[in-house]
């Protein structure tokens, strides 16, 4: 008991860190998967659109940066001996970027596998697929957002 006294807030404020990228991590991997089989299956007739599937194939992988910057700045706020209070704070602070990059990730994976279905039909709709993806993107950056705020807050 006495060591989690101790060490209890910098834990916790690691482990806020380390879930919320890991959340914000599975989504972009997830939105990223889905949209690159897609996109494999494009390539494999049209080779020349590799350039627009990439591009849509890798929106979703930014919820995982959102999270990344988070967790290091989570963790330079950690000290050794921190109050518990702090550590849990910093817990919840890394929350909002997680869960709304694993939801977002996944959706925007979806929605940039619709815009690469576009492009294999419509070489010009590279640039509606992008947009449509960026709708579902603007969400991960309010998670993004209320992270930073919150961090500032502790």
């Amino acid at each position: 008991m006495n060591f989690f006294m101790s060490y209890g807030g910098s834990i916790l404020a690691v482990l806020g860190a380390a879930v919320g990228f890991a959340l914000a991590g599975i989504g972009s991997s997830k939105g990223v998967c889905t949209a690159g089989e897609a996109g494999a299956g494009v390539l494999t007739e049209e080779p020349g659109r590799f350039g627009a599937v990439m591009v849509l194939e890798a929106l979703p992988s930014t919820q995982a940066i959102y999270a990344f910057v988070i967790a290091f700045l989570t963790l330079q706020k950690v000290e050794l001996t921190m109050p518990l209070q702090n550590g849990l704070s910093l817990f919840v602070a890394a929350l909002p970027v997680g869960i709304v990059g694993l939801i977002s990730g996944i959706w925007q994976g979806k929605v940039a596998t619709a815009g690469i279905h576009m492009v294999a039909k419509r070489p010009d709709g590279m640039g509606r697929g992008i947009v449509m993806a960026l709708m579902v993107e603007m969400f991960a950056i309010l998670g993004f957002i209320i992270s930073i705020l919150m961090l500032g807050k502790v």
